[in-house]
């Protein structure tokens, strides 16, 4: 999913700068102009840090400061020490940098000031840990750059020494792109970005009643008190979960698989805008105790994938445990499946927009092979989320905690955001109520590059549709003659007023699965 960083919008230029603009007479008061951080009192926009960061130390500005203050562009120590380099933007800039090998990596941080800022971007780092070390690592003080070095310890002196950060002060380095990235990574969500909570709540909800009332209409739904025989709630904590698993099973991190005492030292020390977090397909192969420690509540019972037996179907059920500030950014769940997520420890903010509403700053190509969107949640939630109060249709939200199921229905965008250390589970599956859906995504002409999940992409459509016409024979031809009928019934019932506005707006609609 290709990602984007724009600038620093006006929202978030005023939270940083502060609303302070009066002239300041004495030395000290000039001083304390300077010092504004984000976070103070700002109208209301203003932008708050967690407590451990620290923005008056931090050695890159937004270049609204410098304009603010009365400087001149000039004044910016970037171009001065890039040379030839200085006409790539800082994003291209760390592009290039990131076909560097660790050693020259670290002696063009020798090379000056400016150069020192991005060669030592953790992110960078974070990418040769992973592809050299993969899941065997033992994260270092708080930073990608560290865990190298104490890993490889075979740079030469002065490079290690400078990479590591060997005292180097910097001053007078402004860049939007690079400050917003320390921004999101030490950003408080903002009251107003969890206040919304307009999900419906159903508790004791019957299977017929959330297929009539739910699954039909395709809507979302926050179940509660249907986890409360589950014995992972009474035993999946850290300590319960590292008892289970042993130290000999390793889990899907991102691209690397790990250790789970091993990932949640990284997810207790990292501090960066994109954690990451474990979700593992393959987590009751691995560990079968885990499998065994709950089951699909009565709603989601019937998943006609089963029929292709565990070898054959896509991947459908991960455990995820994330860190507080981790989580998924808009995306719609694979192969056009609905799904469950249950949260067993902690809680997850939760944003949906329906299938034909793209959310603001989410850009999908037309065959939804490719989705542009923001680098970071924190990104979006600090460029986009006020856009959503012109949305055609404002999204579902709700914080989910301990205990609680969401219903995504198919097609559906969500965004979810860990709002402090979580364990879930979440499965995809597919009833009668999405079958039709599921078969027309598994046919598609592109379904090699849309299907997931699955090594043989091209030929699960006709494997799936055997399957369900051995197990139920004529039920795919029934739901589709239904599914006539009610688009026919639909048809009639437009006014002439909806034709109108169709005919002269050029109006149209779309959905995008993948």
């Amino acid at each position: 999913m290709p990602a984007f960083r724009g600038i620093l919008s006006p929202r978030l230029f005023n939270s940083v700068i502060g609303k302070n603009r009066t002239k300041m007479k004495t030395k000290k008061k000039k001083e304390k102009k300077r010092a504004l951080a984000v976070g103070e009192e700002d109208g209301g926009t203003g932008l708050d840090l967690k407590s451990c960061a620290s923005y008056r130390n931090h050695p890159i500005q937004p270049l609204g400061n410098l304009l603010l203050l009365g400087g001149d562009l000039s004044d910016n120590i970037r171009d001065g020490g890039l040379g030839g380099l200085r006409a790539l933007s800082d994003e291209l800039l760390l592009d290039v940098l990131a076909l560097l090998p660790a050693a020259d990596l670290a002696r063009a941080a020798a090379a000056s000031k400016s150069l020192y800022v991005f060669a030592t971007q953790d992110p960078l780092w974070r990418a040769l840990v992973l592809r050299e070390l993969g899941g065997d690592f033992a994260f270092s003080g708080g930073s990608w750059r560290r865990t190298y070095l104490a890993a490889r310890g075979d740079l030469s002196a002065a490079s290690s020494s400078s990479a590591a950060g060997g005292g180097i002060r910097v001053t007078g380095f402004y860049s939007d792109y690079l400050f917003q990235s320390w921004l999101c990574a030490n950003l408080e969500m903002k009251p107003e970005w969890l206040r919304t909570d307009n999900i419906t709540r159903r508790r004791g909800l019957s299977a017929a009643e959330f297929v009539a009332c739910f699954e039909e209409p395709n809507r979302p739904v926050l179940l509660e008190g249907c986890l409360d025989d589950w014995p992972a709630m009474r035993k999946w904590d850290r300590d319960g979960l590292l008892r289970i698993c042993g130290g000999a099973a390793k889990f899907a991190v991102g691209p690397v698989e790990m250790e789970l005492a091993s990932f949640f030292r990284y997810a207790d020390a990292a501090k960066e805008e994109r954690p990451l977090y474990l979700f593992d397909p393959k987590f009751a192969d691995k560990v079968p105790q885990l499998g065994a420690d709950y089951a699909p509540p009565e709603q989601f019972s019937e998943d006609l994938f089963a029929l292709l037996g565990e070898e054959e179907r896509p991947d459908y059920r991960w455990i995820i445990v994330g860190a507080a500030g981790s989580g998924s950014s808009f995306h719609v769940d694979p192969n056009s499946t609905s799904a469950w997520n249950a949260v067993i420890r902690g809680s997850k903010k939760w944003v949906m927009f329906p299938p034909e509403v793209a959310p603001p700053g989410v850009h999908p190509s037309p065959d939804g092979a490719e989705v542009a969107c923001p680098v970071s949640i924190a990104e979006w939630f600090i460029n986009f989320y006020a856009a959503c109060q012109d949305c055609p249709r404002r999204p579902v939200e709700c914080v989910c905690r301990t205990g609680e199921v969401v219903f995504v229905p198919n097609g559906w965008w969500h965004l979810v955001l860990n709002l402090e250390d979580s364990i879930a589970i979440t499965q995809n599956y597919v009833s009668r109520r999405n079958l039709l859906n599921v078969l027309d995504f598994l046919r598609r002409p592109n379904a090699g590059e849309l299907v997931s999940g699955t090594k043989d992409r091209v030929n699960l459509y006709e494997k799936f549709r055997s399957a369900v016409e051995a197990a139920l024979p004529g039920t795919i031809d029934q739901l589709r003659k239904k599914a006539a009928e009610e688009a026919a019934a639909k048809a009639k019932k437009t006014t002439f007023w909806e034709s109108a506005s169709d005919a002269n707006t050029g109006g149209f609609k779309f959905k995008f699965s993948a």
